[in-house]
């Protein structure tokens, strides 16, 4: 497998050491377990809504944590007291840690745990002074006029 080194890029570039850390967080492989299961949705232009999988969790064994535009979620098994006799186990209970890359003006704006999925809610918020404008062409004979 082909490995890319960005470290190039961190000495040749000002201000853009986010991007270069982006660039390498992506070329990287997850190694971890696929555990929980999530999907990620668009609900709207603006909205989106990532829901896991987290079945025998609580809400007090969930954490969501998010630092910069980054977003992690944990999760902690409490130990149980009594040991059990399984004759099968399939259910995975164990603890686990989630890593989420957020967009530019991407916030958290809540979370929801039912019927053993977390449901979290992101929008994307973008500033006035980041939208979309039309400027507008004026001929010759409208600069006169505005002119006089």
């Amino acid at each position: 497998m082909n490995t890319f080194d960005f470290s190039p890029l961190y000495r040749s570039t000002v201000g853009f050491d986010r991007l270069a850390r982006m660039l390498d967080t992506a070329a990287q492989v997850e190694t971890g377990s696929t555990y929980p299961p999530y999907n990620i949705e668009q609900v709207d232009e603006n909205d989106y809504r990532i829901t896991m999988a987290v079945a025998g969790f609580s809400e007090d064994e969930l954490n969501i944590e998010v630092k910069e535009n980054a977003m992690t979620v944990t999760g902690a098994v409490e130990k149980k007291e009594a040991e059990r006799q399984f004759l099968h186990r399939g259910i995975a209970e164990r603890s686990f840690e989630r890593k989420f890359q957020l967009a530019d003006h991407v916030k958290v704006v809540g979370a929801k745990l039912e019927n053993g999925l977390l449901h979290i809610d992101l929008v994307r918020e973008i500033p006035e002074a980041k939208k979309p404008r039309q400027i507008q062409i004026l001929s010759d004979t409208q600069k006169k006029l505005e002119a006089a």
